[in-house]
């Protein structure tokens, strides 16, 4: 009998993708995020990634290895055993993002005051305010996706996306906000600037942080910029 906390559907016919039903949505986002890590530890044969999100995690597979089918039958095995009730971790670490804000006018701070109708010392502080949640890893580069601060109205996107953002933009769209730990085109709009380094291509994991981390982010002025650029982004 299919499980009433998933909906299991093939994705192509090389992936699953397992989505929650849960009402909660805290209680979804940790169900799915708990799957993804016993998929992923128990290193099911066949599996070739795993990629939470939010709601849901797509499994993908080598079909050579392993069967949707077979697959689909031990998900909605293991998925029984899962407590959605539990946390990700017991002690989740704390992350503190200093922030350059863009009081100069060089992004998009002033556009996304004047579009919720406050200031831009109102936006620096609601959007420093809040302890964030890493809800998911994102592209480019693992970018952590967070839920975003407690604006009027959801940030809309450029209408043209930029050809290239640069690492360390810290940014806001909808209801979400994020950093950028590699330089990508993007339509988001950049509040501010961290000197520290996200992405970390000869360290093992490529970024310091995983879902279910916290993040805080600390406004900070030019030339605090100035000492910390370069540093690598670690826990305190």
């Amino acid at each position: 009998m299919p499980n009433a906390s998933v909906i299991i559907s093939p994705s192509g016919n090389s992936a699953l993708r397992v989505a929650s039903t849960l009402a909660d949505k805290e209680a979804g986002w940790r169900l799915v995020h708990h799957l993804a890590r016993l998929v992923d530890s128990s290193r099911v044969p066949g599996v070739e990634c795993v990629i939470p999100t939010y709601d849901a995690a797509l499994i993908e597979i080598d079909p050579i290895d392993v069967s949707l089918d077979r697959l689909r039958d031990y998900l909605e095995h293991v998925v029984e055993d899962l407590d959605a009730d539990q946390p990700l971790t017991q002690t989740p670490r704390t992350f503190d993002v200093p922030v350059l804000y863009d009081l100069d006018g060089e992004l998009d701070l002033q556009d996304v005051a004047d579009a919720q109708g406050l200031s831009a010392a109102e936006i620096v502080r609601l959007h420093s305010e809040p302890t964030y949640v890493v809800r998911c890893l994102g592209a480019p580069g693992g970018s952590p996706m967070l839920d975003g601060p407690p604006f009027p109205h959801p940030v809309p996107r450029l209408a043209k996306p930029r050809p290239h953002v640069p690492q360390g933009v810290v940014s806001v769209a909808g209801r979400q906000a994020t950093i950028t730990p590699a330089a990508a085109p993007g339509g988001w709009r950049l509040v501010g600037r961290t000197p520290l380094t996200v992405l970390d291509l000869k360290a093992e994991p490529f970024v310091p942080y995983e879902p279910g981390d916290l993040i805080r982010f600390r406004p900070i002025g030019r030339d605090e910029y100035e000492a910390l650029r370069g540093t690598r982004m670690v826990a305190r």
